[in-house]
């Protein structure tokens, strides 16, 4: 009788020990100078810079990418699914004014080729380079029995800083605030539950490249709504809401005071196509679908009206499509589409 190992069990270490030093190369790319030690030590060093910040916050996220998964899996397609989940976080905390500092990432899985993971890693890469955001760490968790083979579940974790007193957090909206709508790259990372009961697997290999679309992350722009600013322009984003799931209703609630609501007029910007294919093949009621689809709107920020002229045309010149889509009104923390 052959003796038990581990490895005849499912999990091979030594495998995961080559695939961890052959991303560290990788990896490097997105340090920024606050890194303190390379990848694989027992914990991550990230050093705070003194005076940079007077009174620094730390600001932490932690998200995933769903049912997206599947169809990365459906076409054996990997290399974007990484993106995906360092957007949904750092966009997140991006919300409160926080500049991402460091990400970390979880990727599970029971049997999968080296070459998924490698892409995953290039993915999440990218992400971090993409919003400035070192990844320090993670870990790669193979856990036989858990998934089908071929699966996998990936997770993130994210730390960013902001100064205390100018933590945006929507508690200074106020009736009259204009909401601007900035454009999203298609579905992003929610929603695929849904788009996966509306269309068959064959549709969904058809439309793959566009479901895959990685997640738009606004990090560098909307911090350079916020740097360098003077003390009144500082204050002109009220309110910061990244449209995930719960979408416009819920997302929106989130950050508005007590005694403040907000309407949406939907026709005020160009619903992308693949929204609408979804809604009709699906005969998705409007509040359905603008409670589960971001409907081609990623992020949304509340502002100061006399602001906004000034704002959108900043974001033109960084190449982001913007659309006043609403406006802040009194109410009880209501969120209407019109």
């Amino acid at each position: 009788m052959n003796k038990i190992t581990y490895k005849n069990s499912g999990v091979d270490i030594s495998a995961a020990n080559i695939f961890k030093k052959r991303i560290k190369p990788l990896v490097r790319k997105s340090f920024r100078k606050e890194v303190l030690r390379d990848i694989g030590g027992f914990g991550s060093f990230f050093r705070l810079i003194k005076g940079k910040l007077r009174d620094p916050v730390l600001v932490s996220s932690a998200d995933g990418v769903g049912t997206k998964l599947k169809i990365a899996g459906l076409i054996d397609k990997h290399d974007t699914v990484g993106i995906d989940v360092v957007a949904m976080n750092v966009n997140d905390i991006l919300c409160t004014g926080a500049e991402p500092l460091f990400f970390l990432d979880y990727i599970a899985y029971s049997k999968v080729r080296e070459s998924v993971l490698v892409d995953i890693i290039k993915g999440i890469n990218r992400g971090c380079l993409e919003s400035a955001c070192a990844l320090v760490g993670g870990e790669t968790a193979q856990m036989p029995g858990m998934y089908k083979q071929g699966e996998y579940d990936i997770a993130g974790f994210c730390v960013g800083v902001v100064e205390r007193k100018k933590i945006i957090d929507g508690s200074r909206i106020k009736a009259g605030d204009i909401v601007i709508g900035l454009a999203s790259s298609g579905l992003h990372s929610n929603g695929y539950s849904l788009v996966r009961r509306v269309f068959s697997e064959n549709e969904l290999k058809k439309i793959s490249s566009e479901l895959l679309t990685p997640t738009r992350i606004y990090v560098k722009q909307v911090l350079s709504l916020l740097a360098n600013a003077t003390p009144a322009q500082c204050r002109a984003i009220k309110g910061l809401a990244h449209i995930t799931g719960g979408a416009f209703y819920d997302k929106i609630a989130r950050i508005l005071p007590a005694n403040i609501g907000v309407v949406i007029e939907k026709n005020s910007w160009v619903v992308p196509r693949i929204f609408q294919v979804i809604q009709h093949q699906g005969n998705i009621a409007d509040r359905e679908i603008y409670h589960t689809l971001n409907m081609g709107i990623g992020m949304v920020l509340i502002v100061a009206p006399e602001f906004v002229k000034a704002i959108m045309a900043k974001l033109t010149r960084q190449k982001i499509k913007s659309w006043i889509i609403g406006e802040a009104v009194r109410g009880n923390k209501r969120v209407e589409i019109i």
